[in-house]
């Protein structure tokens, strides 16, 4: 019983291997593209952007297939998004149509955030809830660590290497459309949404699989009670749900403001900086990949021991100190040492923000309220990364890399506050519980 839950939480979290892969292959092709269409820095910022504006989207509208269609159906539609993207995006002959297809793929990854890590949440264990739904962000970082990869060995194929590094995406996207109509639905949509107990009852007996009858009905008690009460009826945007609304809202600003996408988008023009050639900046970009992996497995393997909250603060100083360190070096000339500040970076960044965000977003709202609340973070999270990425090649044009490198350090400075003051821990409670306690504050 238990493998099979891994079997549903691993399916439902290749959507972000899709998304890592997407997010990070436009890295190795921006420059050839830059060239290839002759496109000034604001609209070389727009072309590598424009997925993240459609992710903007996604996130922002992905409540409402979630909770319309349901968990399973959302997760296929996405792989189709995916895979007309990435065939579109390599045949690209014009910037334009090239913006168009990449926007198609952000729209998939928008809604990807909102779905999958809100489905492994509805299916998993309270007691296994944090390294579950942390394997959308496993898959995440593996996807950007293939397509740094991917990049590095396809660049060798000429001046076209950029469209097969686009369009190799689209054979995850066919294997996870296909897995993802082997899914169950989410017992929580069934009961809350769509009035199924049955079919609830069906999913639940395997993700309880130590509870006799009368458990499986009491549990299904619990989710009709949580869905039917009053937080639950009324309005998204109420007083009563003040405390998920902030705290999502506050996570994912934190989470963009570090530099990460800037960092994994231009990873390798942020290592020419320092002085490298092209194809040893491709190639550092890999180690990124290799450590945001490494890392991020001993996140999920924290995260449902030592919580949420410890993964962040610990994570978030170790932020504040590489970046710190990043702006030094090249205020010192010693730029020998930015490619291992970077990578300290994005080790501390796995082991922190990225292996806790998608879990604590999908585990602090009410259940008929979950998906408006993932869309919530999600699309916080994804404008800041689509702000950023547009206007971080001028950026680094007007202002010297130290000045950049230490804004994003005192991001992290002030994240740690707001950790020490306002952050609660979920681990090992379950949903209803999580609810109770965040909403219903008298």
């Amino acid at each position: 019983m238990q493998a099979k839950i891994f079997r549903w939480s691993i399916t439902a979290a290749l959507a972000g291997f899709l998304f890592g892969f997407d997010t990070a292959v436009i890295s190795g092709a921006e420059s050839a593209i830059q060239t290839l269409w002759q496109l000034d820095p604001l609209e070389h910022g727009l072309a590598v952007s424009i997925a993240l504006w459609g992710t903007v989207l996604g996130a922002i509208v992905g409540s409402w297939p979630t909770d319309r269609w349901g968990r399973r159906r959302t997760l296929s539609m996405i792989g189709v998004l995916y895979l007309v993207s990435a065939l579109w995006s390599a045949l690209a002959t014009d910037v334009y149509t090239f913006m168009i297809a990449r926007f198609l793929g952000g729209l998939g990854v928008g809604i990807s955030t909102v779905a999958a890590p809100l489905f492994i949440a509805e299916i998993s264990p309270p007691e296994r809830r944090g390294r579950l739904a942390g394997l959308f962000q496993f898959n995440i970082v593996l996807g950007i660590l293939i397509a740094f990869a991917s990049n590095a060995l396809l660049g060798g194929l000429g001046e076209g290497a950029w469209r097969w590094m686009l369009g190799i995406e689209a054979i995850p996207a066919v294997v996870f459309a296909v897995l993802s109509f082997q899914l169950p639905e989410s017992p929580r949509w069934l009961v809350g949404m769509k009035g199924d107990e049955g079919a609830a009852a069906e999913v639940l007996r395997v993700v309880l699989s130590d509870r006799d009858e009368s458990g499986i009905q009491e549990k299904i008690a619990e989710i009709r009670d949580a869905a039917n009460d009053e937080v639950s009826r009324g309005n998204f945007w109420s007083s009563k749900l003040r405390r998920p609304i902030t705290l999502a809202l506050a996570l994912a600003f934190f989470n963009q403001l570090s530099g990460i996408n800037a960092i994994i988008y231009f990873a390798p023009r942020i290592f020419e900086m320092t002085g490298m050639g092209n194809q040893a900046a491709l190639l550092q970009s890999v180690g990124i990949g290799v450590t945001n992996l490494l890392f991020t497995f001993v996140g999920l393997w924290l995260i449902d021991r030592a919580g949420r909250k410890f993964l962040l603060f610990w994570g978030a100083m170790g932020n504040a100190l590489t970046l710190g360190a990043v702006s030094l070096a090249f205020i010192t000339g010693q730029v020998a040492w930015v490619p291992w500040c970077i990578f300290g970076f994005i080790a501390f960044f796995a082991l922190g923000q990225g292996a806790v965000i998608w879990v604590y977003i999908g585990e602090i709202f009410p259940n008929r309220h979950r998906a408006e609340g993932q869309s919530l973070g999600s699309a916080t999270h994804w404008v800041f990364a689509a702000g950023l990425t547009l206007v971080f090649p001028s950026v680094v044009t007007l202002f010297a890399p130290e000045f950049v490198f230490g804004f994003f350090c005192l991001m992290m400075l002030l994240q740690l506050v707001w950790i020490l003051v306002a952050v609660p821990e979920t681990r090992g409670q379950s949903l209803e519980t999580l609810e109770h306690e965040l909403v219903h504050i008298h």
